[in-house]
């Protein structure tokens, strides 16, 4: 029994592990929590037990188990989470890393107790310390992982770097493997022992403090870019303000020619001079200001369309807005608006690429209910787009395109979905976005 129970033990870190993996993926789960874990329990028990089983009847090393069932559960958590892949690789490798560095302090508190054990696996007590140590870090990372590294994972502007993380936990992870050696009898000489814990103990605090300056870089870049769009906001907003005085002063003026208009043109009336009214009526048409205003109801939505409506207007791009939204929105302004910027963003770059007898943006937005909101924004382009299993490639970059992404993510935070098609030679967006109650 006593041969079971110990490699049992030390596989049944993967439960502690799948479920600090999961903490900062609150929003991103594909099932409720109550069927998550559900599924997730049997799962990780069964290959425990499994995996003890195997160990014990095989006489193998708990390691050659833990490398593939750990990979095994990291699947079955990928599989589970709607969220990027690189983001969910790098918070499973980075729980990862931590554990195996308990394994290490494991591994070094057993040589202490039993200094002439070089059996296959840790003692009982020393395995109990492995569990105990990864349920106690749980239990202390439980608030940090459900709100900073949540809101890491949230975070729209960090989304590049998680493409990189994923190599700091591999090299923590390789190094607590490179540790362990090849024959038990190895850590009874001289020092090794102490050096192997002070080494363990030593990996942990440097990793963990990896983490915080990782994540104090995070909240500072996430702190500049939330600058960066208030300082979209407000420039979008200025320059609907200098439209709307413009306006007023245009609006005035032709208000007070508006007497002499009607003057002149009753006289060529009375005289009948019908090529003379006709030629002034053109001429005095010509006259009246052509500025966009008030195009939705909603001022900050409003703000942002006006000023895409003046890009266009000066790029000579026709631009359709029909923006039937209410003054006060169901689903938060700053994302609708963020949302509404990135899809007219890449429509102007686009249409600015494209030939100018083609050039067309149309954009559309309306309630569907009082908690659901629908956008398309529509545009010409020419040349190809490149896609890869539904994800748009940016034009600019080798890499997958930002707005598109960052509409996705958003869309998906607010309940709702967005899709892409492309075809003829027209890009169309649609996005739905419903109230969070």
């Amino acid at each position: 029994m006593n041969t079971i129970l110990r490699p049992t033990l030390e596989l049944s870190i993967l439960l502690p592990g799948l479920l600090l993996s999961y903490l900062p993926m609150k929003r991103h789960l594909r099932f409720s929590p109550a069927r998550l874990a559900a599924l997730a329990l049997p799962f990780t028990l069964a290959l425990s037990i499994g995996g003890g089983l195997a160990c014990s009847f095989f006489r193998i090393r708990t390691l050659y188990l833990l490398l593939p069932l750990a990979a095994a559960v990291g699947v079955f958590y990928l599989c589970t989470l709607k969220t990027s892949p690189w983001k969910s690789v790098c918070v499973y490798l980075a729980v990862c890393a931590v554990f195996s560095c308990f394994g290490s302090i494991a591994r070094a508190t057993h040589g202490l107790l039993y200094p002439g054990n070089a059996d296959l696996w840790l003692s009982i007590k020393a395995a109990l310390l492995w569990v105990f140590l990864c349920w106690f870090f749980l239990l202390a990372a439980w608030y940090p992982a459900t709100h900073a590294a949540a809101d890491l994972v949230d975070d729209e502007a960090f989304a590049q770097t998680w493409y990189v993380f994923w190599v700091l936990p591999i090299i923590f992870i390789l190094l607590n493997l490179a540790m362990i050696p090849a024959d038990p009898n190895t850590l009874l000489q001289g020092r090794v022992l102490q050096l192997y814990m002070v080494f363990g103990i030593a990996l942990l605090g440097l990793l963990l403090l990896f983490y915080a300056m990782f994540y104090l870089m995070a909240a500072s870049l996430n702190r500049n870019y939330q600058l960066r769009q208030e300082n979209l906001m407000l420039s979008m907003q200025q320059s609907q303000y200098e439209n709307l005085c413009n306006a007023i002063s245009e609006t005035r003026e032709a208000r007070h020619d508006m007497r002499h208009h009607f003057r002149t043109l009753q006289g060529l009336a009375e005289r009948r001079d019908w090529d003379a009214l006709a030629g002034y009526l053109a001429e005095a048409q010509a006259s009246i200001p052509d500025t966009v205003l008030n195009l939705c109801e909603n001022t900050a939505v409003d703000s942002v369309a006006c000023y895409y409506a003046g890009l266009c207007q000066k790029y000579g791009i026709p631009c359709t807005f029909k923006l039937g939204l209410p003054r006060t929105l169901p689903v938060p302004e700053s994302d609708f608006c963020l949302i509404l910027h990135n899809l007219l963003e890449n429509a102007l770059e686009a249409s600015l690429r494209t030939q100018t007898s083609r050039r067309r943006i149309s954009v559309q937005a309306c309630p569907h209910s009082e908690h659901i909101l629908l956008l398309s924004v529509e545009n010409t382009y020419d040349g190809k787009i490149r896609e890869k299993d539904g994800v748009f490639h940016s034009s600019k970059r080798p890499d997958t395109g930002t707005g598109t992404q960052s509409v996705r993510r958003m869309a998906e935070r607010n309940g709702g979905y967005c899709r892409f098609t492309c075809g003829d030679g027209v890009f169309r967006a649609d996005v739905m976005l419903r109230e969070t109650l």
